[in-house]
């Protein structure tokens, strides 16, 4: 496995047949975006290497088949202003407190500012691998194994959902009078981009039972919001929040639902209220119960009540 550099891991692309005579020529055209001269760059500084790490030379003839790494080069990225919190290491796990607005894993335009290279960076540990995934808008906790040998029996656990995870939530009140309940149904991608949605099962068979399953409690009332206890049972994209938008009670500060609104800046004083609060489970390594739980708390709105 080839190092990471300053917290980031390399990217891996394959080397088709195709009519290139030099390595550069495969690059621009694979990667139209990037000019010759920035890769050229990138190549003079080391940044292109073939699977064993050797350093490659822009003008070298083009060889097919096999692969060559390089790392990702981004302009500087705005600072995420919140830290994130270890609650938690030992010689397996690692637990982080993630604030909102900043991503888990690289992805687009964010790289440096990623709860997963922080920690890298911070910890010296290479091998850090989440466990699992929250939006970046979401904060809260995530697990990170440490040693490649254990990875995979949490990965297994968090694949079958053998855990108990719960969130909080802050949304408007609503007289309901059935609280605790539980929001079943079946969720695709919507048309909309970015957005999933509940669907209309069809016919009777094992197909079309919910693929999404929520349950749903109240903890606080506030004026005119309430605090929520959500756990989910499935693990469907974005869940949490398209359960809740289908109950009239979009999660405050959501900007994808129920109408997805433009990208833009981030509004650092209205981020999405929703904290992955608390989890549990048995360990697979050690076989003992493991519970941790969020230093954070979603607070409730003052003054005007802004725009969900």
């Amino acid at each position: 496995m080839l190092p990471s550099r300053d917290g980031v891991g390399p990217s891996w692309v394959g080397l088709i047949p195709g009519p290139w005579p030099r390595l550069i020529d495969f690059l621009v055209a694979r990667f139209p975006a990037i000019s010759g001269a920035d890769w050229r760059l990138r190549i003079a500084n080391g940044d292109i290497v073939d699977e064993q790490g050797r350093r490659l030379l822009a003008e070298q003839a083009y060889r097919p088949h096999g692969r060559l790494c390089y790392y990702r080069s981004l302009p500087p990225e705005p600072r995420i202003a919140e830290d994130e919190a270890v609650l938690f290491e030992d010689e397996l796990l690692v637990v982080a407190d993630k604030p909102h607005f900043l991503p888990v894993t690289p992805s687009g335009r964010y790289l440096q500012e990623t709860l997963l290279v922080r920690l890298r960076r911070r910890l010296g540990i290479e091998t850090l691998t989440p466990l699992h995934r929250i939006d970046r808008e979401t904060a809260g906790l995530v697990l990170f194994a440490k040693q490649p040998a254990t990875r995979g029996a949490y990965q297994t656990m968090f694949a079958q959902r053998q855990m108990r995870k719960t969130y909080h939530a802050i949304a408007q009140w609503r007289p309901l009078p059935d609280f605790p309940l539980t929001r079943a149904s079946m969720m695709a991608s919507s048309p909309m981009f970015m957005q999933m949605c509940e669907v209309a099962a069809r016919g009777d068979t094992a197909a079309a039972a919910p693929n999404a399953i929520t349950t749903i409690r109240r903890l606080q009332i506030e004026a005119c919001w309430a605090r929520y206890e959500l756990q989910p049972l499935t693990g469907q994209r974005h869940q949490l929040r398209v359960h809740m938008a289908a109950l009239g009670l979009p999660i405050l500060g959501d900007r994808i639902y129920p109408v997805l609104q433009p990208e833009g800046n981030d509004d650092m004083g209205n981020p999405l209220r929703l904290l992955a609060q608390e989890i549990d489970f048995v360990d697979p390594v050690t076989g003992r119960r493991r519970s941790f739980a969020s230093e954070r708390k979603l607070s409730f709105p003052v003054g005007p009540d802004p725009e969900v």
